[in-house]
């Protein structure tokens, strides 16, 4: 196909040059063939710009068991970060629940201009060296680099922390023969909501890290117990002093960044019996009114998504206010405390597991942090 195509590029540009021959015959005993000439020069130019450009037909590609769109986007040697949204647009009505693939489906691939590599390493230099990327390689290798898409959040400061960690696993499950742990998950979603926040301007603190994991796109992440607490701080086995010690590291940045429009988000995955299905629900502290409607805003977000792409499927998550609960408690910032399903129940597996949907729960909280932070403007 591209083959032909190239040929017919060819075929119109031997054409007009021809024409143009053709015309400087006739035209060079007059005075004006030099204006002439140039003009006709530009005229066919533009033609043949127009030529190429309506000859340029979208890529498609079938999808197979397993794909997903991150996968499918890198199978075709494209940034899924980058190209996400865009495959989404192209693919809209295509998707099920907005981020799924059919298997046996075709797709569109965005496009991607000839020299568009080099733009984009270009970019990415550029955003190496922007001051609120000063987090990147927690990251990981393949996600090092975040894309700037505005600054509605600059100035803006948000605490994240990913439950338990180090020495606690928190709520595990065994699926195909293998251990799933929520800390794991959680921290994985943190990452990807840490990365959307600082697209959009905020500075950002990964409170629990592992140094060595990074965003991971596999469905089953590999239980390690060697996370930290911010700076590089061994995380206790008690209970007690593990909570006490995220409280301590959030307060005194708060403190030490008084003044500022500051919010913490913590990111839990929850453990009931295999046969409850449950919706993503947030917590706040009954005496925050900001913390209140960090959560509401947040809970606003999923709702409306629910509506768009499950429209035959009521969304039952709540937010409510817990204030007995250590974090939500003895933290000084505005919070909203998030469970994001029950890791023993299928249905939430699905939710949990699916790198893709990992992504669009973090992009749709993030969604609800900048609704919030324009709500209270």
């Amino acid at each position: 196909m591209k083959q032909d195509g190239e040929r017919h590029y060819n075929g119109n540009l031997g054409l007009f040059l021809e024409l143009g021959r053709i015309f400087d015959n006739i035209c060079v005993k007059i005075d004006i063939v030099s204006y002439i000439k140039t003009s006709y020069l530009f005229f066919l130019l533009g033609l043949w710009s127009m030529a190429i450009f309506s000859q340029t037909s979208v890529k498609t590609v079938v999808a197979e068991k397993g794909d997903g769109i991150y996968s499918i986007l890198r199978k075709n040697g494209m940034n899924p970060i980058r190209h996400y949204g865009h495959f989404v647009d192209l693919n809209k009505d295509n998707l099920r629940d907005s981020m799924h693939l059919y298997e046996g489906r075709e797709y569109f691939i965005p496009p991607v201009g000839v020299d568009s590599l080099d733009l984009v390493k270009t970019k990415e230099k550029e955003i190496e060296e922007l001051p609120n990327t000063w987090d990147e390689d927690i990251f990981g290798k393949d996600y090092a680099t975040v894309e700037m898409k505005s600054e509605r959040l600059k100035g803006n400061i948000y605490y994240l922390i990913s439950g338990h960690g180090g020495p606690d696993p928190g709520a595990v499950e065994k699926y195909k023969g293998k251990i799933i742990a929520e800390d794991e998950y959680a921290y994985d979603i943190t990452l990807r909501l840490a990365r959307e926040l600082i697209s959009h301007g905020a500075k950002t603190y990964i409170i629990v890290r592992d140094l060595n994991d990074g965003i991971r796109d596999q469905r089953i992440l590999e239980l390690d117990r060697d996370e930290v607490v911010l700076p590089n701080k061994e995380i206790p086995l008690n209970q007690v002093k593990r909570l006490k010690q995220r409280v301590e590291v959030v307060n005194k940045l708060y403190l030490e960044n008084k003044g500022k429009y500051q919010r913490l988000i913590v990111t839990h995955v929850d453990s009931r019996s295999r046969g409850q299905n449950i919706d993503v629900f947030f917590y706040h502290h009954e005496k925050s009114k900001n913390g209140k409607r960090l959560a509401e805003s947040i809970h606003e977000t999923f709702s409306k998504k629910y509506k768009k792409y499950q429209p035959y499927r009521k969304y039952e998550g709540t937010f409510m206010d817990r204030s007995g609960l250590y974090l939500v408690k003895n933290t000084l910032p505005a919070m909203a405390y998030i469970e994001v399903g029950n890791i023993k129940n299928k249905k939430d597996q699905r939710r949990i597991l699916e790198p893709d949907n990992r992504q669009a729960l973090a992009k749709w909280i993030s969604e609800g942090v900048l609704l919030d932070f324009e709500n209270s403007n």
